[in-house]
């Protein structure tokens, strides 16, 4: 912890009454805030929760062990707050020195005493009437100095002061008549507050862009599919570049050391590949971008082409000192949504290959060949007037929900969903501006017929390429994220029963497991507070999760997809069991 026991002035605040939108207070103040400087952000208080995944490198990996394999049997609810608004709760609880700052769907930001969690403010941003929302949702504020930033899905990015929630500044990013919208935690690096845009279905063109973190003028905008001229235009045909997707929509990670953000992008547009002929450059990629200018200066593309809907905009996860054929090198590690766990080489030219295998059942690539493109099999590529099946599913071996890793244990832990295939037929479709345009039917899908179970949580040692355990979940997909600790312990809900669980995470080994009032979509959190630990998440069913639910109740597993929507933030902490 930073500085002296924060101490919060909490006023009483009116929450929503009779539904979204009949805010009637904003409530107090917080005092005594902590600034939030680069120097916290690269070497972020194990007791807080500053990044989207605690620290730059992504990991996801938190080094309290307060809360131990031990002890976890003891783990209980100390408090909840409801949000009062439904849709898929996404975001992880953001934690400055006792002050908790939590996102929801629909552009309201709450500020919470995370030792007791009691409102201190809270910030609704007014959306407007016309906006089309595909993902209702929003996965947090980034920190920087005494200022928030948010995302919102009317593509503005606005800056908030931490204290009292009231907002300073206002920069439209995008048109969001347009298809483009933003859900995403901003990144921020030295003063830049950088976002990208959603709306790969739409037919925009994706970006990351760069805001001055005082005024919210912007300073740069790189797009992740070049104009004609740019190096990799010759990957387009046409002008398909003009609409052919590579959305930005997860957070990204971020190399001090070499002063690299990495960033995710998405599929290209529209999904069949043989209407936009070429590999389609920077779509289905990890790009590496100067956070000074927004200059690329590498990248690798996961999968050429895309014809599977198969976004890889979850970021890689930096780890140091890798092992490769005797060498010790800089990661990238991405269990990609194509079925593959990606591994790739920082280098001072860029992006190399290092390997990739598949961690779940996969059926388009025949194999990678030695620079880790996909030897694809065009049986199982989706294309225009044919129904086309492939495995996994569009919603891909690993989803956008984030893995995680220990550097205690060495173990990367994914979730995962096997067994699920799917199928898409092709159509010409004529693009309507603000309008979905997929090029394809909806999807549909199909189980493979000895499957018993879809959700896997995986282990693996990435030093030896094999997994190290496997706990799977009859009966539900997983589509959560992970937390690991140095507890040895490894939290993930994600499943339609509305458990969050605590496994082992040497052995796998079911530990614990606590029912919440929905599906739990958001990421896991620990942080401290006056030498006491806390996990944190936020239960929340809805958008995908709720889709793909709905998708597999009609299917010979025939999940019920009714499962109970409307947002609570969870905290708990290891308690005696009470005496009778």
């Amino acid at each position: 912890m930073v500085g002296s026991k924060k101490i919060l002035e909490v006023t009483l605040a009116a929450a929503f009454v009779g539904g979204l939108g009949t805010l009637s207070a904003t409530a107090g103040e917080v005092t005594d805030y902590t600034p939030v400087t680069q120097q916290r952000l690269d070497n972020p208080e194990a007791g807080n929760w500053l990044l989207y995944r605690r620290d730059y490198n992504g990991q996801g990996f938190s080094p309290l062990k307060q809360v131990n394999v031990q002890n976890v049997k003891q783990l209980r609810p100390v408090w909840t707050f409801s949000t009062g608004v439904k849709e898929g709760h996404e975001a992880p609880p953001m934690v400055n020195n006792g002050v908790m700052f939590v996102t929801t769907p629909y552009g309201q930001v709450l500020a919470l005493n995370a030792k007791t969690g009691d409102l201190i403010w809270r910030y609704q941003h007014t959306l407007p009437e016309d906006l089309t929302q595909l993902h209702p949702t929003n996965r947090g504020v980034a920190l920087w100095g005494d200022k928030l930033f948010l995302a919102a899905t009317d593509d503005h990015l606005i800056a908030l002061d931490a204290k009292t929630g009231k907002e300073i500044w206002n920069t439209k990013v995008q048109d969001y008549q347009k298809g483009q919208y933003m859900t995403l935690e901003p990144l921020v690096v030295n003063g830049k507050v950088m976002v990208g845009g959603s709306g790969g279905e739409f037919g925009v063109r994706g970006y990351v862009a760069a805001f001055d973190a005082d005024a919210g003028k912007e300073l740069w905008r790189t797009y992740t599919v070049p104009e004609p001229g740019q190096p990799g235009s010759d990957t387009w045909s046409g002008d398909a570049w003009k609409t052919g997707g590579g959305p930005v929509w997860i957070t990204g990670t971020y190399d001090p050391k070499r002063n690299i953000a990495y960033w995710g992008t998405g599929n290209a547009a529209p999904w069949p590949g043989d209407q936009h002929p070429g590999d389609n450059l920077y779509t289905s990629s990890v790009i590496a971008l100067n956070p000074d200018t927004g200059k690329m200066v590498g990248f690798h593309q996961y999968h050429p082409n895309d014809s599977w809907d198969w976004d890889e905009i979850d970021s890689p996860i930096l780890i140091s000192n890798m092992k490769d054929h005797g060498q010790t090198f800089d990661g990238l590690v991405h269990p990609g949504r194509d079925g593959y766990l990606w591994v790739l080489k920082q280098t001072t030219h860029g992006i190399d290959f290092v390997s990739g295998e598949p961690f779940v059942g996969q059926n388009a690539f025949k194999g990678l060949d030695e620079t880790g493109r996909p030897i694809v099999d065009p049986a199982h590529k989706p294309t225009t007037d044919k129904d086309v099946s492939f495995c996994p599913s569009l919603w891909g071996g690993k989803d956008w929900p984030a893995a995680s890793y220990n550097p205690d244990t060495k173990l990367l832990y994914i979730p995962a969903n096997n067994n699920m295939c799917e199928s898409i037929e092709g159509k010409k479709q004529t693009l309507v501006v603000g309008q979905p345009w997929y090029g394809a039917d909806t999807d549909s899908a199909k189980l493979k017929p000895e499957a018993d179970h879809i959700g896997e949580l995986q282990a693996w040692n990435l030093e030896t390429g094999k997994q190290a355990w496997m706990h799977p979940f009859p009966k539900s997909q997983l589509f959560g994220s992970v937390l690991t600790t140095a507890g040895d312990l490894v939290f993930v809900g994600g499943t339609n029963d509305r458990m969050f669980r605590a496994f082992d995470a040497k052995t796998g080994k079911l530990l614990w497991e606590q029912r919440t009032n929905s599906g739990i979509m958001g990421m896991p959190v620990a942080y401290e507070v006056d030498g006491q630990e806390y996990i944190a998440i936020q239960s929340g069913w809805g958008v995908d999760a709720q889709r793909i639910q709905t998708m597999l109740s009609k299917t010979t597993m025939k999940l019920n997809p009714d499962v109970p929507q409307g947002g609570v933030v969870w905290v708990f902490a290891v308690q005696s069991a009470p005496t009778e």
